[in-house]
């Protein structure tokens, strides 16, 4: 299993931007599908976007939809710009790689540690 990185969360006020990174620690090969996923407290794990690093067009949860974007920097990086962002945005963020275009985190292999988004206004 590959370990990636995710890295760029904090306390933000609602409203705000940031931009969360992921990194591998090799290049990421052109096969994979690169996807972000969050988790609240006490709450399943999330959805919310997702790339095939070979190109096409992006996949949104409707909850993030017009507010994010998913983008790559080839072949170390996967990045989420978030923008206008809100209180039930709060989570952890976790980026993921797999092989499978899927919504579901079942289907991912490899994983970061996370990163924690909070919120507040």
């Amino acid at each position: 299993q590959v370990q990636l990185e995710e890295s760029g969360g904090g306390s933000v006020q609602a409203g705000d931007s940031l931009r969360l990174s992921c990194t591998a620690p090799g290049r990421i090969l052109s096969s994979s599908v690169l996807a972000w996923f969050r988790q609240a407290p006490g709450k399943e794990r999330e959805f919310v976007a997702l790339l095939r690093w070979r190109g096409g067009s992006p996949l949104y949860a409707d909850s993030v939809k017009g507010r994010f974007t998913i983008s790559k920097d080839s072949p170390y990086a996967v990045y989420l710009e978030m923008n206008n962002v809100r209180a039930e945005d709060s989570a952890v963020y976790y980026c993921a790689r797999g092989s499978q275009y899927s919504t579901s985190p079942l289907e991912y292999v490899d994983w970061g540690r996370g990163t924690q988004v909070t919120v507040a206004s």
